[in-house]
C-alpha cells in the first residue's frame, strides 16, 4: 500500500527526525493513540521496505549517537531496533568533516564575497597573517606558514582556522555539543555580540570570544558537566576577573587586553578536555590563538607568564596550559605569599645578594652591610651595595639610598671616615623593587609548599607544578635583580672647598653587581686601573706640591685615598706603577723619585730622573718635582758624581770613585762599616693583631728584606694569664693548633 502511494505520487523524500525520541515514549505503554511500541516499529520496517521497492523514492532518518540524547531503556530499546531496521536497506551518509563544516557555518552566518573590493580585503588579511607566521615560524605550530593553511584561512574568512579547530576537535567530544549545530549556535551568538560592541580585528580568533556576554557564556557551558561560570568569572573574563585586573596593572597589556585574550584563548582550547590524561594547549598554540599582525609577540608573552602566576584555576605543566573547576596549589601559594612579612622576603632577598662572589676591580665588595661600622675604612676601593629598603630615585637627593651612603661616606661606627674617596655605592631602583619583591616571594611560597608536600598530600602533578612554578620564580629573582639595583651613587667634590656632590649612574647588563659597577665606573673614569704619568702631573700642580718640592710616596697614597676631589684609583699599585712608568721615561717632564730626603744634607738620595728603576711606596720614598730633581742632577753631575748621590742605607755607589769594587786605584779611603744585624721587640694588642702586623711588615720588614743578601726571621711570642684558668676544652684546641702550626715551644701552666 505504502508502494503504491510512492510510485503514484512520487519523486518522494521523507525526512524523518527525532524518531527515537517520539518512539521510546511507547516503551512498557499500551492503549495510546499513536499505537504501541512494537506497532511503530513494525511501520518502520514497512516504511524502509516500501522505499526500498520504489524507484522514485528516498526516505532520511536521524539516529542520536550520544547516550544522552537516547534518553533510557526505551530509547536504547528504539534504537537497536530502528537500527536494525534500516541496516538491512542503508546507504550511510558521513558526518561532514571539519572543513566543510567551516563553509556551513561560514556560510550560514555570513553573506558571500561578491564585489572585488571585498576580494581584496580579505586576501589582504589572509596575506597578513600568513606574513606573520612565516616571519615568525618559532612562535607559532609548525606548518602554519605554509601554503595549504593559507588556502584554509582563505575558505574559513573571516573566522580564523583556528577557532573552528577547536570547535570541531576538543568542543565536538562533549556528549551533547553537536558539531554542525552547536557551532553555529556560539558563533551566531559570537557575531552578535562582536557586531554590537563594533570589534574591529582582523579575523573572529579564539581570543576574541567575548565571554563577558551573558548569550556568549551560556553557550560555552551549557555542554559542560562542571559549573565553569565562576571559573569564566574569576580568571578568564568579565568586570573583576584575574585578567582584567592585569591588564589595568600592566598599561602594555591594557592596551592589547593581552591578559584576557590570552585566558579565552586557553579556555576554549583546553576546557572540554581539562579532565583527560593530556589537557591543556601549548604556548605556541595561545600566541596562535591570540597575535594578530602588527602586535608584537612579546607581549602576549608577558601575559601569559602574569596569569600563570597569579590566576587561581589556571594549571600548568611544562609548556601546557589549562584551566579546570578545581583550584591550582597556585591559590595555596598565593595565600601564603600574602601571610609573609616584607622583612622576611628582603632578608630571603638579601641572602641571595651574598651569594654573588665576583668583586670586580673592587678589593672588597660589602652587601648590604647593618651600618657604616661594617665597612672598613682602608686604602683600597670598595662597593657597598646598599639593602632593599635603602632605594634611590633619579634625581631624589633625600632618598633613602643617598641617607645611608651619606652616613657611611662620613663614619665608620663612631669614628670619622679617613679614605672617603675609596668607596663608591650601589642602590636598588624603587620603582623596580616591587617586582624583584614578588617574585622572591612567590620564590618562597612554592618552597614552602614543597617542603611540606607530604601534609598536604600533593598529587605528582601539583608537586611538579610546585617545581616548575618556584623554577620559574627564581630565574625571575635573578633577572630583577639586574634590572633592581642599577643606580651607581659615587662621591665627588669638583671644587676642594666645595660641598661633596654625588654623581648618579644607572648600571645595566647581566654580569654580577659588582663587575658591571666597576666596568661601568672604569669606563667613566670614576674609578681608575690605570693613571698615566702626565695625568698624575696635573693632579700633582694643580692640588698637591703647589707650595713644596716634592711629597712622600706613602702620604700622597693617603691623599688619593682621602680627597675626593682626586681621581679615584683602585689601590696603591696604580699609583705605583704610574711612578714606575713616570721615571721609566727618556725625559724627565712629568715628575722625578728618591729613596728618601736627607733633611740635614737638603737633597735627595736615590734620585731617579729616567731611564727607570725600582719603586716603592713607603714612609721614606718621595715624587719630586722635575726641575727640583734636575737642578740637583746638574750640580751632581757638576761635581763629578752621579746623579741622585748615596742609594738607600748610606753606601756609596759601586765604582763611584772611577775605579771598579775592590780595585787599587787611588780613591778616598772606605768609609766606617755599616751594621749587619737588626733587631727589635713590640708588644702588639690581641684585639688589633691583624693591622699591627701589617704595618710592621709594611713599613718594617718590606725595607730589611729588599736588602741584598737579607735573611730576615719573624718569631711570635704568646704570653696569656687567665685567672679563672682555662678550660678542658680550650687546652685541647689550643694545642691542636699548636701542633697544626707547629709552634716550637707551647704549654699550660699552673
Amino acid at each position: 500500500m505504502i508502494a503504491e502511494l510512492l510510485n503514484k505520487y512520487g519523486p518522494a523524500l521523507v525526512l524523518i527526525d527525532e524518531w527515537v525520541a517520539f518512539v521510546r515514549q511507547l516503551y512498557g505503554v499500551d492503549g495510546l493513540p499513536a499505537g504501541s511500541f512494537d506497532a511503530n516499529l513494525s511501520f518502520a520496517q514497512s516504511l524502509t521496505e516500501a522505499v526500498k521497492a520504489t524507484k522514485m523514492a528516498l526516505i532520511v532518518a536521524s539516529l542520536p549517537a550520544s547516550d544522552i540524547e537516547i534518553g533510557g531503556e526505551g530509547g536504547r530499546h528504539a534504537l537497536d531496533r530502528l537500527k536494525n531496521t534500516f541496516s538491512r536497506v542503508e546507504s550511510t551518509w558521513k558526518p561532514a568533516t571539519a572543513q566543510e563544516g567551516f563553509e556551513i557555518v561560514r556560510r550560514r552566518l555570513f553573506e558571500p564575497i561578491v564585489e572585488q573590493n571585498h576580494f581584496a580585503e580579505r586576501d589582504a588579511v589572509v596575506h597578513a597573517f600568513s606574513h606573520l607566521y612565516q616571519t615568525n615560524a618559532a612562535e607559532f605550530p609548525y606548518g602554519s606558514g605554509e601554503r595549504d593553511y593559507r588556502d584554509q584561512m582563505q575558505s574559513a574568512y573571516p573566522i580564523h582556522p583556528e577557532l573552528f579547530k577547536r570547535l570541531y576537535d576538543e568542543w565536538s567530544s562533549l556528549d551533547r555539543f553537536q558539531r554542525t549545530r552547536g557551532v553555529l549556535r556560539l558563533m551566531a551568538a559570537v557575531i552578535h555580540a562582536l557586531w554590537e560592541s563594533g570589534d574591529s580585528s582582523l579575523l573572529i580568533m579564539p581570543a576574541n570570544i567575548p565571554m563577558d556576554n551573558l548569550a556568549v557564556k551560556h553557550e560555552l557551558t551549557r555542554y559542560m558537566s562542571e559549573p565553569w561560570d565562576s571559573v569564566i568569572s574569576k580568571d578568564i573574563d568579565g568586570d573583576g576577573s584575574m585578567p582584567i585586573t592585569l591588564d589595568r596593572e600592566v598599561p602594555n597589556l591594557g592596551r592589547l587586553s593581552a591578559t584576557r585574550r590570552v585566558s579565552r584563548t586557553i579556555y576554549v582550547g583546553s576546557a572540554p578536555t581539562s579532565e583527560e590524561n593530556n589537557p591543556g594547549i601549548d604556548d605556541r598554540s595561545i600566541r596562535f590563538g591570540c597575535v594578530q599582525p602588527g602586535e608584537p609577540i612579546g607581549t602576549f608573552g608577558d601575559a601569559l607568564r602574569r596569569l600563570a602566576e597569579r590566576a587561581i584555576f589556571l594549571y600548568l605543566d611544562g609548556s601546557r596550559y589549562w584551566f579546570s573547576t578545581k583550584p591550582s596549589v597556585s591559590r595555596l601559594a598565593e595565600d601564603r605569599g600574602a601571610q609573609l612579612d616584607i622583612h622576611d622576603v628582603w632578608a630571603k632577598l638579601v641572602e641571595r645578594l651574598k651569594q654573588e662572589r665576583n668583586r670586580g676591580d673592587f678589593a672588597g665588595v660589602h652587601i648590604v652591610p647593618d651600618g657604616s661600622a661594617d665597612v672598613p675604612d682602608e686604602m683600597e676601593a670598595r662597593l657597598v651595595i646598599l639593602g632593599p629598603e635603602q632605594v634611590h630615585t633619579k634625581g631624589a637627593a633625600d632618598s633613602a639610598a643617598r641617607k645611608v651612603a651619606e652616613e657611611i661616606l662620613a663614619q665608620r661606627g663612631t669614628s670619622h671616615r679617613i679614605y672617603r674617596n675609596m668607596l663608591v655605592f650601589l642602590a636598588p631602583d624603587k620603582q623596580r623593587l616591587g617586582d624583584l619583591e614578588k617574585a622572591v616571594w612567590q620564590y618562597m611560597a612554592w618552597d614552602s609548599i614543597l617542603r611540606e608536600k607530604e601534609p598536604l598530600n600533593l598529587t605528582v602533578f601539583q608537586i611538579n607544578q610546585a617545581e616548575t612554578r618556584k623554577s620559574q620564580a627564581e630565574d625571575a629573582i635573578k633577572v630583577r635583580i639586574q634590572e633592581t639595583w642599577i643606580w651607581s651613587l659615587v662621591p665627588a667634590q669638583p671644587d676642594p672647598q666645595g660641598a661633596i656632590e654625588w654623581n648618579e649612574t644607572r648600571v645595566q647588563g647581566q654580569d654580577a653587581l659588582a663587575f658591571r659597577t666597576s666596568k661601568k665606573l672604569i669606563n667613566e673614569e670614576s674609578l681608575m686601573t690605570r693613571l698615566g704619568p702626565v695625568r698624575l702631573k696635573m693632579v700633582l700642580d694643580r692640588y698637591l706640591w703647589t707650595n713644596v718640592n716634592h711629597l712622600n710616596a706613602k702620604k700622597l697614597w693617603e691623599y688619593f685615598a682621602s680627597y675626593l676631589y682626586l681621581p679615584r684609583l683602585k689601590d696603591s699599585d696604580v699609583l705605583l706603577d704610574t711612578i714606575q712608568a713616570g721615571i721609566g721615561e727618556l725625559i724627565c717632564d712629568n715628575f722625578a723619585y728618591a729613596g728618601w730626603y736627607d733633611e740635614e744634607a737638603k737633597r735627595y738620595e736615590g734620585l731617579v730622573l729616567s731611564g727607570g728603576g725600582s719603586v716603592v711606596i713607603d714612609s721614606m720614598s718621595v715624587v719630586v718635582k722635575p726641575d727640583v730633581a734636575q737642578k740637583q742632577a746638574d750640580e751632581d753631575q757638576d761635581k763629578g758624581g752621579k746623579p741622585g748621590g748615596a742609594q738607600p742605607g748610606g753606601g756609596a755607589e759601586p765604582g763611584a770613585g772611577g775605579e771598579e769594587p775592590g780595585g787599587k786605584g787611588g780613591g778616598e779611603p772606605a768609609g766606617p762599616s755599616l751594621p749587619t744585624e737588626f733587631f727589635g721587640s713590640v708588644a702588639l694588642d690581641p684585639d688589633r693583631l691583624g693591622r699591627e702586623a701589617g704595618r710592621i711588615a709594611e713599613e718594617i720588614l718590606q725595607h730589611l728584606s729588599t736588602l741584598p743578601g737579607a735573611e730576615v726571621r719573624v718569631s711570635l711570642e704568646i704570653h696569656a694569664t687567665v685567672p679563672n684558668g682555662a678550660s678542658d676544652e680550650v687546652q685541647r684546641v689550643v694545642t691542636e693548633n699548636c701542633d697544626v702550626m707547629k709552634f716550637k715551644t707551647y704549654g699550660f701552666e699552673d
